[in-house]
């Protein structure tokens, strides 16, 4: 009878790590492609390649995610743990890590705008730096002749400015350097306006002005590179941006902030009638510190006249003339007081060299040098009779050197020498061929060719070059590929890229 067995089993398939992982992050990817989040910013971190990498989290999960550099740069503000947010972006899988992460594209502050954080987050290190410090701020000129305006020509502000100057002063010389006021480039144009007004010094003063507008409107003025260039400015500036109500960092940063384009006219140049008012003020106080000065000149001079030196003078000169009368007959007598006495002292000096028996000391001391010439003749003897046995005695012993005895000694020694410098010498090459050894395996592990025979491979394309991008190559494309043992052509059937 035959038997029939019957496996009811499911047949078993195995996945390998990479496969489950592409195949997940492909589901991912199709369901996920665009999503917005909502979370707080965690671990925040940015790379020195420009990514920001952080963590999106709420009370009960969390999702890593990555924005790269392209899409930082259009970002309004700078990201910060703690921040909430909503972010724009595809949901992935990380291989490296198995974990599965948003690709951001967007991001944007839940609540407050971006760019009115931006402005409080530039706002906010500018001040720290010291650049809105009143101390910095430079003092306006009281009556400038060249106002240099950084303005757009087509504005209405141009137009308020320059119809208020005209009336206060027509005789004023005005530069405009057309500018854009908002936009793309906008900030670099303002940027390039004040450096050249600094870099050529026809001015005295300048005026950065434009009418109101929205936030976004203004925003070229709120751009750090206007703020510094505003800061670094060597001749004075008066910011008339937009309404009374519009504020910008630019203000902040002015030697002077004025409300709108006209009043800032109004701040740099004043009416005939307020300069007339100034000049009679300077004057009246001049008057007033001229008199002061000549009356108490005045009591000076009252005071002198009043002195007895001015009422009796010649009784004060004859009494001065008697003074110094006295005076010189007092240093006469002085004098003479001191030559007596120098006189004396030089009589006292002759008497005792006369009374000095030069040939008896001349005599004793040749005594003496012909006493120390013998003694010093007795010693020199003495000395070369101890160097005439000295030297005999070497020559004894000299003589009775034996010399084969020296060389076998200095053989000796020789040989010994030599056992240990060749010793010393094994020893070094030992040491060296270690380190030798040891360095090829270091360079063998690190060689990039170990890495084929882990099953890695290199591939090249026609010209001979690595391909690391599927962007170096097209479909159809002849490549070769290096393996460990051996090399194999290939052709491009289908490209797959990923950011």
């Amino acid at each position: 009878m035959t038997q029939f067995s019957l496996n009811l089993m499911p047949e078993k398939h195995v996945w390998r790590v990479c496969e489950l992982t592409l195949r997940l992050r492909d589901v991912l990817e199709a369901e996920f492609p665009d999503v917005w989040v909502e979370g707080e910013i965690s671990n925040f971190r940015a790379a020195q390649s420009g990514h920001l990498y952080f963590t999106l989290k709420d009370e009960k999960a969390q999702i890593r995610c990555v924005c790269f550099r392209d899409q930082v740069r259009g970002l309004r503000f700078r990201p910060e743990d703690g921040l909430k947010v909503t972010v724009r972006g595809g949901v992935s899988i990380y291989d490296a890590r198995g974990e599965y992460q948003i690709y951001v594209s967007h991001v944007e502050p839940v609540g407050l705008g971006a760019l009115q954080l931006a402005f409080e987050q530039l706002k906010k290190k500018l001040e720290a730096e010291g650049l809105f410090d009143a101390e910095r701020k430079k003092p306006l000129p009281v009556m400038p002749r060249r106002i240099g305006i950084v303005s757009s020509p087509q504005g209405a502000a141009i137009r308020d400015i320059v119809r208020v100057l005209r009336r206060r002063f027509p005789n004023l010389h005005v530069t405009l350097f057309p500018v854009k006021v908002q936009g793309e480039g906008a900030a670099e144009e303002i940027v390039r306006a004040i450096r050249h007004f600094n870099l050529v010094g026809t001015v005295d003063v300048m005026i950065v002005a434009r009418g109101g507008g929205s936030l976004e409107d203004l925003w070229a003025f709120n751009e750090e590179i206007v703020v510094r260039a505003i800061a670094a400015s060597e001749i004075p500036i008066v910011t008339g941006i937009g309404h009374e109500t519009d504020t910008t960092i630019a203000d902040f940063a002015a030697d002077l902030r004025a409300p709108t384009p006209s009043a800032a006219a109004e701040i740099v140049v004043r009416t005939r009638a307020e300069f007339e008012k100034h000049i009679g003020d300077c004057t009246r106080e001049l008057t007033q510190h001229m008199r002061y000065f000549f009356s108490q000149r005045r009591h000076a001079v009252r005071d002198l006249t009043a002195h007895r030196a001015f009422r009796r003078p010649g009784e004060i000169v004859r009494r001065q003339r008697q003074r110094v009368d006295e005076l010189s007959a007092s240093l006469a007598k002085d004098l003479n007081r001191r030559i007596d006495g120098v006189r004396q002292r030089v009589n006292i000096s002759s008497t005792r060299m006369a009374s000095f028996d030069l040939a008896g000391r001349v005599k004793m001391l040749r005594v003496r040098v012909d006493g120390r010439r013998g003694e010093l003749g007795a010693a020199l003897e003495r000395a070369l009779m101890r160097q005439r046995r000295r030297y005999a005695l070497m020559q004894v012993r000299i003589a009775s050197l034996d010399l084969r005895a020296r060389v076998s000694l200095l053989r000796r020694r020789l040989e010994r020498r030599s056992s240990e410098f060749a010793a010393h010498a094994r020893r070094y090459l030992n040491g060296t061929r270690r380190k030798l050894e040891a360095a090829t395996v270091r360079l063998e592990e690190r060689s990039p060719f170990q890495l084929l025979e882990r099953g890695y491979a290199i591939a090249y394309d026609a010209s001979g070059r690595v391909v690391r991008s599927a962007e170096q190559v097209k479909v159809g494309d002849e490549i070769a590929v290096r393996l460990a043992r051996g090399e194999i052509g290939a052709r491009v059937q289908e490209k797959k890229g990923r950011k």
